[in-house]
């Protein structure tokens, strides 16, 4: 047993969202919402989505009722991650007002953002997570909209015991347990949950909890589940850095097959939990004397993303997606020393035609013959 392995009853569960209120936290958790599971703000235990379980193929995803009514995590993401509570999906960066003397006068508008605490953040997001760190935070310049909502964070994870069929984040070792990043993790067992603390924060609140010893069985129970979470994938991506066979397979007929089924809509990379892409734009009030500086998520699927004075670097969907893919499995590695994929699945499940970009990367790159 580890030393920071304990067991808290599921009947106890409450006693961890009281405490992390009483810590100053603002609590968000998954909660069933307009079909999906998606995080919502957290007050009870009970708003958690007991029962509920989902199915998830190419183009597909379903939430069900089960008979196993004790479970809150027996699920394994919906198309949400961590990216819109770190990095919003609007938000004005700064505005500007002319005075009555002509002058203008500008203003930054970072956001007063309260410690806030995610509950039930799955291991393949605590990655992606830690990709965004990179991006805003670790380049040469921080962003301080990001660092304003990313600082005062506190992670509670959840080793994921039920993947989805569009899973595969065991191929690229970002789960199904999480090794990092969170400040307590939590596996759900059949009467509770084998406790993990990964930091002081995450220990100072777990001292307010009615917490028991993990007994052989639990841990036990949880490297089981663990194995057979792992197990039960069936996709993967092509092992190792794959910037080579990309780049070498540029002219490969198989990127035409791809853009001939991709309706370039950009909806893998709205739910991708890396993909970072914004546009920035002004919004000029009618009176003419106040203007806001605005950026918003954007896409490398669309036209306007790769418009460059008159011209679009990228007008086919064939460019579009091949640009994609070879910067997110490929030169990703140059910028953050690893893929950009965390094994999520989410752009196959919400992929609208079901494009599956494990077996498309296994073609391009060899491992996997043509159809």
């Amino acid at each position: 047993m580890k030393q920071d392995q304990t067991y808290l009853a599921r009947d106890d569960l409450q006693s961890l969202l009281d405490a992390l209120k009483a810590g100053g936290f603002q609590c968000v958790g998954p909660q069933v919402r307009d079909g999906v599971i998606r995080y919502a703000g957290l007050e009870q235990a009970a708003q958690l989505p007991w029962g509920v379980t989902q199915s998830q193929a190419p183009g597909e995803y379903r939430l069900h009722e089960t008979d196993d009514t004790d479970r809150c995590f027996a699920w394994a993401n919906g198309p949400q991650a961590l990216k819109p509570i770190v990095f919003a999906p609007r938000e004005t960066l700064w505005q500007a007002t002319q005075s009555a003397d002509g002058s203008l006068g500008f203003s930054d508008d970072v956001p007063d953002v309260a410690p806030l605490a995610v509950i039930g953040v799955r291991p393949c997001d605590i990655a992606a997570l830690y990709i965004h760190d990179q991006h805003f935070l670790q380049q040469d310049y921080r962003d301080p909209y990001y660092l304003q909502r990313r600082q005062d964070l506190l992670l509670v994870a959840v080793n994921c015991t039920h993947p989805a069929a569009t899973c595969f984040c065991a191929s690229t070792g970002d789960g199904p347990r999480a090794s990092y990043g969170y400040d307590i993790a939590l596996t759900e067992l059949e009467a509770g949950y084998l406790v993990e603390v990964h930091s002081e924060q995450g220990r100072a609140i777990c001292a307010q909890l009615p917490l028991q010893p993990a007994s052989h069985a639990y841990t036990q129970a949880v490297e089981a589940a663990m194995q057979q979470a792992a197990d039960s994938q069936q996709r993967r991506l092509p092992a190792g850095n794959l910037k080579g066979p990309l780049f070498a397979n540029l002219e490969h007929p198989h990127w035409e097959e791809v853009a001939a089924r991709c309706l370039s809509c950009g909806n893998c990379t709205a739910v991708c939990p890396t993909c970072f892409c914004h546009s920035e734009a002004d919004e000029v009030r009618l009176d003419g004397q106040h203007t806001e500086h605005y950026r918003q998520w954007d896409s490398c699927f669309t036209q306007g993303h790769s418009y460059i004075h008159g011209l679009t670097v990228r007008p086919q969907t064939t460019q579009r997606y091949r640009q994609w893919l070879t910067h997110k499995l490929g030169s990703w590695h140059d910028q953050y020393g690893r893929s950009g994929c965390t094994g999520c699945g989410r752009c196959i499940t919400w992929c609208p035609v079901g494009i599956d970009l494990t077996e498309e990367a296994a073609v391009i790159c060899g491992d996997s013959p043509a159809s």
